[in-house]
């Protein structure tokens, strides 16, 4: 369900002897929002406003609501960075039949940095009181309670024998030339222990992967490498990821590794069909789009990967949501042709991805935001007894040249980020 409502906003700028290094230092223990990256971002405190939407116009819907809030409320943002005024989070399904509700949620107060420059927005509906909590408390540190150790990833609805299986499948789709590249995926899930404080992860995240953006939202999180989209002020910005390196024991190791990755042909192939993709995608909403000529390597602390980083200027007065909608999947979540590889995904994988490899970010009132793609994650979710448990997926990009025991390898190296967070 789609609703629409009156909201006011009021950013106020706090003053320079209010110093925050970490704002993922500052979750609030229940329901936290945050889209952080290194010492840059926001997050968010209760919940004034939730969209929904499922089905194949998911986010058309949920981009038109969102215009419909912020054309019917009150902003008052002396500002003009990127988060302040009225602003909402979001987490999207991967697929157009997925279970999964994809959804914006605009919280009550937002705590904001950026270049060193923080924040606070106040967010209330019509008729409702403003936030009438105690700013001072939001400044105090909240480490969470510990977490017990005993959080440990195990094969889900998709082993890892069956995954080699699907990849020989997409080879021999591949070889057919049904194909050009498809995206498949595994699952891996956890039971976790009743004290569990998901603030501790996204900490340990974001001290880990500081380059990656931290998000959670709706029990949505992970540290994610790639952003979909950014627009800011008429400026299109897009990294794309795809061809994957594990990392080296040694210095002159990792750089040959590094080397390797970027003269790969098969890496270097992915790469291409996964920026064309992005590219083809932008280019009806800008006047102008280009994307890196050649490829680099970007270091993470297990993997490398082939990176591009492209831009563009907005033609239109399409939001970020807007655009997000039109990129996803990209060529680097799904594969080529996107129609026959999500229909492939859909037939052989058999399971439902839920809001993994998908859109995670947020949208301002005026339409800019910042949209990352929700990869090297996990989805929280309560049990009937309400204990709770974790759903991680890693994928990786088939193309020729790929073999079931390189790709499953890279899954496992995929699934780091999560599994060490959680131990």
């Amino acid at each position: 369900m789609v609703e629409t409502t009156q909201l006011f906003a009021t950013t106020h700028r706090l003053p320079a002897s209010v110093q925050i290094t970490q704002l993922i230092d500052f979750l609030p223990a229940s329901n936290p929002l945050a889209f952080v990256r290194g010492g840059s971002g926001i997050i968010g405190f209760g919940e004034a406003l939730r969209l929904t939407a499922t089905g194949t116009d998911r986010m058309p819907a949920l981009a038109a609501a969102w215009r419909e809030v912020a054309s019917a409320s009150e902003v008052a943002n002396p500002l003009a960075w990127p988060g302040t005024g009225l602003v909402a989070f979001g987490s999207i399904a991967f697929a157009d039949d997925s279970a999964a509700e994809s959804v914006l949620v605009v919280p009550e107060l937002v705590l904001g940095s950026h270049d060193g420059q923080v924040w606070l927005t106040e967010i209330h509906k019509a008729g409702e009181p403003a936030f009438d909590g105690d700013w001072a408390k939001v400044f105090e540190s909240k480490t969470g309670s510990a977490n017990e150790t005993v959080a440990n990833l195990h094969h889900g609805a998709i082993s890892g024998e069956q995954f080699a299986a699907n990849v020989e499948t997409a080879l021999q789709a591949l070889g057919a030339g049904e194909l050009q590249k498809v995206v498949l995926a595994r699952d891996a899930v956890a039971e976790l222990p009743a004290n569990f404080d998901i603030r501790n992860v996204l900490r340990q995240l974001s001290g880990n992967y500081q380059t990656c953006w931290i998000y959670h939202v709706d029990g949505t999180f992970g540290a994610s490498p790639e952003l979909l989209v950014r627009v800011s002020h008429g400026q299109v910005s897009a990294r794309v990821l795809a061809g994957t390196a594990g990392r080296g024991t040694d210095p002159g190791i990792d750089q040959a590794i590094a080397s390797a990755l970027v003269s790969s042909t098969k890496n270097l192939a992915e790469h291409e069909f996964a920026v064309k993709s992005l590219v083809d995608a932008l280019e009806p909403f800008c006047s102008h789009v280009d994307a890196d000529e050649v490829p680099f390597s970007l270091a993470l602390p297990n993997v490398w990967h082939l990176a591009s980083d492209v831009h563009g200027v907005l033609k239109s007065g399409s939001s970020s949501l807007d655009l997000a909608a039109a990129l996803h999947p990209t060529a680097a979540v799904a594969g080529t042709p996107r129609k026959l590889a999500l229909d492939f995904i859909a037939r052989v994988e058999g399971v439902d991805r839920g809001r993994y490899a998908a859109p995670v970010g947020y949208v301002s009132a005026d339409g800019d935001g910042e949209w990352a793609i929700a990869l090297r994650g996990a989805q929280l979710v309560t049990n009937p007894d309400q204990t709770q448990t974790l759903r991680a997926f890693a994928g990786c990009g088939v193309v020729a040249g790929s073999t079931p025991t390189a790709e499953l390898a890279e899954t496992s190296l995929k699934f780091a980020p999560i599994r060490d967070a959680l131990s």
